[in-house]
């Protein structure tokens, strides 16, 4: 059975730092491209942040120099490391693993930015 189980999301003042992490388990980590999306109310769901099993990584431009994703892969968990924190940062932030056609998600995580 597939899991993706994502924490620390919470709630932090504007300029503020968090970091989540994604575990995973039931799946291969280390040949999975890993990504963060986000989706805030009304919105669509967005990605903020990607890397390959080869540890390349791609942001949302609105993220560059604010946010790191990084993986352990002897730990099978990914990570987002968010600095600078803006309210419009504010979303339920999602966990995706990919490869090929397999494709899972976590239960996302509320970040919330305000103060």
């Amino acid at each position: 059975q597939v899991q993706l189980v994502e924490s620390g999301g919470g709630l932090v003042q504007p300029g503020g730092s968090l970091r989540l992490s994604c575990a995973t388990s039931g799946i291969n980590f280390s040949i999975y491209g890993m990504g963060w999306y986000r989706q805030a109310p009304g919105n669509q769901r967005e990605l903020v942040a990607t890397i390959t099993s080869n540890y390349r990584t791609n942001y949302l431009d609105s993220v560059k120099g604010r946010f790191t994703i990084s993986r352990d892969n002897a730990k099978n968990t990914v990570y987002l490391q968010m600095k600078s924190l803006k309210p419009e940062d504010t979303a339920v932030y999602y966990c995706n693993a990919n490869f090929g056609r397999a494709d899972y998600w976590g239960q996302g995580t509320q970040v919330t930015v305000s103060s």
